[in-house]
């Protein structure tokens, strides 16, 4: 703009000094320029004008390209493992047996007589002692005889005993025939872990009916005893604890 300015001011001093003195045709031929020259300045000024607008104008940005970023991979994360709870070693203790109480000591004194339950009344159950040891004193009745039984508090064995049948009943009980062999092995059974060997078994016959006598000594306990051949039935039976 300020160019235009310049050019035009330039152009009309121009003319003016060609006027002076200039002859009518001169004078004619000036201002026949003054006119071209105003029609160049008044062009050149809306150029220049156009220019500056454009300049001034603001641009509107065009789209930009999209730019594609790459993929960003996940990152990489290795799988997670179990935890796996650590075990504690367990301590090893020994079994502890649980302590009698009074039904198991009298169903202990039962089986070890050979009694049914439904055979027995009278039944008495008191807390004693014998050798320094807590027992269960265990006695009861039958319509074939009497027991008594001594059961350890502590450990549940059967560590006295004392029962007889009577010899009239032996036959109604019911049995089979025994040999002196068979005699060690039911008294083996009633007395688990007795060596074969310690048991002895001899046979007598002086008051009429035939029997089986023997001894045992085992576990610090002494035992005493009769069994009828013929029905194989413990009919005397005694054991006693000697500390």
């Amino acid at each position: 703009m300020k160019r235009s300015y310049l050019l035009a001011v330039s152009l009309i001093m121009t003319a003016g000094l060609w006027g002076c003195g200039s002859s009518p045709s001169q004078t004619e031929n000036s201002a026949s320029l003054g006119q071209t020259m105003s029609e160049a300045i008044s062009k050149q000024s809306s150029a220049s004008v156009d220019d500056d607008s454009a300049a001034a104008a603001p641009t509107t940005p065009g789209a930009s390209p999209e730019t594609t970023c790459p993929p960003q991979s996940a990152p990489q994360t290795s799988p997670s493992q179990p935890s796996v709870p650590q075990a504690s070693s367990p301590q090893q203790s020994a079994p502890q047996a649980s302590s009698p109480t009074r039904d198991s000591a009298l169903a202990a004194a039962l089986a070890n007589a050979g009694v049914p339950q439904g055979d027995a009344y009278n039944i008495k159950i008191e807390q004693d002692g014998d050798n320094s040891i807590p027992i269960f004193d265990i006695e009861f009745e039958t319509d074939y005889g009497d027991y008594d039984f001594e059961i350890s508090m502590t450990t549940g064995e059967i560590v006295g005993a004392d029962y007889e049948v009577d010899e009239e009943y032996l036959d109604t009980l019911g049995g089979s025939p025994v040999s002196i062999q068979e005699a060690v092995s039911i008294v083996q059974s009633k007395i688990p872990g007795s060596p074969a060997e310690d048991i002895r078994i001899w046979e007598e016959s002086d008051d009429g009916r035939g029997r089986y006598e023997g001894e045992l000594f085992f576990n610090n306990i002494k035992y005493e005893f009769e069994i009828d051949p013929p029905t194989g039935i413990i009919f005397d039976w005694n054991a006693d604890l000697r500390l």
